[in-house]
């Protein structure tokens, strides 16, 4: 851990961090909860703080603190202990339901609150605020945490309330990268997407829109993308890699993906960069003008190029910033440098066990296991280092009349050399195998739930596959068939 923030513990003396950024504004609400009992930590006796319940608080409303809460819950550790501190206006949410379902137009039923609250994402209970009432948890909704106190265990909300906390769990999440408002970034009619509010005013756009721009060729774009198909819009795709999802599809995927896009009338400017949004004589976004000065006119652009923890007043907890950014650093049981706080999900850099690395995963899975296993850690007294297996999906062209509905998943590692099996109609795998012939990472396309159920299994154990029975396979059945058998050759990890 950081030895600066380990120092600063050991002093007990971290003082009031008024930086914002990354926590924003907002008119702060606190939802009226049932009458309960007063559980406070002892410190807190006879103190005028602001939350009844004490021992332990939540700072963000995100999925990792929809499922942390059901873990409380489930361990009966909620009612008239449990806290949720939130810049959302809702209860926490199934996120990816945001650009996977809710930007559908009106008629191809849409995704709509409360239809995703956690934790239906994973077969749960949807949890809604009454939800939250009857189990004791207070929710203090629009009022994010500006500043914490690590001697007296206090924080202050952006309303001026003072918290009191026994146990933190940090749960801030990620925020949007945005483009510089001297390059038009602000301008009316461009759009970033986190939460249901960004969502709802895109919704808004796409309703009036004719041409629109997705600046970015990763999850976000592609999957913005598909659905404005579903409103028939002209739809253009800039991003500066050679192909899309650059991270984790090799040339040869992405180019299937790229072709199923250019099928439903999606067009891509790739290798490109953007100098400005400019706007048209109304104020609004009109056209976005790349580095080599080309203009493609929009009227509604949206921008995916990533996003960045928010840390927000927590720096001092202690930080890591050779994973990709500036993220609070945990251990396997996701404490961080100082006894009593944690962070979870989008925000936290970890160690990833299978690999012998730190990393950080922007992905609803690890929000949802890392809160349960924190959870568990702090309430048990289970010590199992968190083994996390990294995976990632996505679902586009979901919407009612669609042509195609399509559903991929990966697990594992894409590293080594990769090997490609079947055409996309009507499904594909990719496998990607080290030096030592060991499978690190699978992806599917389109496969069946059996099949989709073997990938986790394949990536885990990292079998000794035999190369060239896979190149020689002539469907994708064949291929998983070839690389289940080898699960029993007792070569695996």
């Amino acid at each position: 851990m950081a030895s600066t923030a380990a120092a600063a513990s050991s002093q007990g003396c971290i003082s009031w961090a008024l930086r914002q950024r990354g926590l924003g504004g907002g008119g702060a609400r606190a939802v009226p909860v049932l009458p309960r009992r007063r559980f406070c930590v002892s410190a807190a006796a006879g103190a005028g703080f602001d939350n009844e319940n004490r021992r332990y608080v939540i700072v963000g409303g995100g999925n990792a603190a929809g499922y942390a809460a059901r873990t409380f819950v489930e361990h009966g550790m909620a009612d008239g202990r449990l806290c949720i501190v939130s810049k959302e206006a809702y209860p926490p949410y199934e996120r990816p339901a945001l650009t996977k379902g809710y930007l559908f137009p009106p008629d191809k039923k849409p995704a709509r609150l409360p239809g995703f609250h956690t934790c239906v994402g994973s077969g749960g209970q949807r949890q809604t605020a009454e939800w939250y009432k009857e189990n004791g948890i207070e929710v203090l909704y629009e009022d994010p945490v500006v500043a914490f106190d690590g001697k007296t265990h206090t924080l202050k909300t952006s309303s001026g309330k003072i918290l009191k906390y026994g146990s933190l769990i940090i749960s801030t999440g990620c925020e949007a990268s945005r483009l510089p408002a001297k390059i038009g970034g602000n301008l009316p009619g461009v759009h970033y997407i986190r939460d249901v509010a960004d969502a709802d005013s895109l919704v808004s756009s796409l309703g009036k829109a004719k041409k629109i721009v997705v600046i970015g060729g990763g999850y976000i774009g592609m999957e913005v993308a598909a659905a404005a198909c579903g409103w028939n819009l002209d739809t253009t795709i800039i991003f500066p890699e050679d192909h899309i999802m650059p991270r984790l599809f090799t040339p040869s995927l992405a180019k299937k993906y790229e072709e199923l896009y250019q099928q439903n009338g999606v067009k891509f400017i790739k290798g490109a960069l953007i100098d400005k949004l400019e706007a048209g004589s109304d104020g609004r976004v009109s056209s976005a003008v790349l580095e080599d000065g080309s203009v493609v006119e929009a009227d509604t652009v949206i921008v995916g190029i990533g996003a960045r923890p928010v840390i927000g007043p927590f720096e001092a907890v202690g930080v890591n910033t050779k994973v990709g950014g500036i993220e609070l650093q945990v251990d396997s049981l996701f404490r961080t440098s100082i006894p009593g706080i944690f962070a979870i999900g989008d925000v936290a850099a970890f160690p990833l066990k299978m690999y012998d690395r730190m990393t950080r995963v922007e992905h609803v899975d690890h929000a949802r296991k890392s809160a349960h296993h924190c959870v568990e850690a702090l309430l048990t007294s289970h010590t199992k280092p968190y083994d996390y297996l990294p995976y990632f999906y996505s679902r586009v062209f979901e919407y009612e009349g669609s042509s195609r509905k399509i559903w991929w998943q990966f697990y594992g590692d894409n590293v080594g050399e990769t090997i490609e099996v079947g055409s996309f109609e009507p499904k594909i795998a990719t496998f990607w195998i080290d030096s030592d012939s060991r499978l690190k990472g699978v992806f599917l396309e389109s496969g069946s739930s059996e099949e989709f159920s073997l990938l986790p299994q394949l990536a885990k154990s990292q079998p000794v596959v035999d190369k060239a029975k896979l190149k020689s396979a002539t469907s994708v059945e064949d291929a998983l068939e070839i690389a289940r058998s080898s699960l029993h050759s007792g070569s695996s990890v």
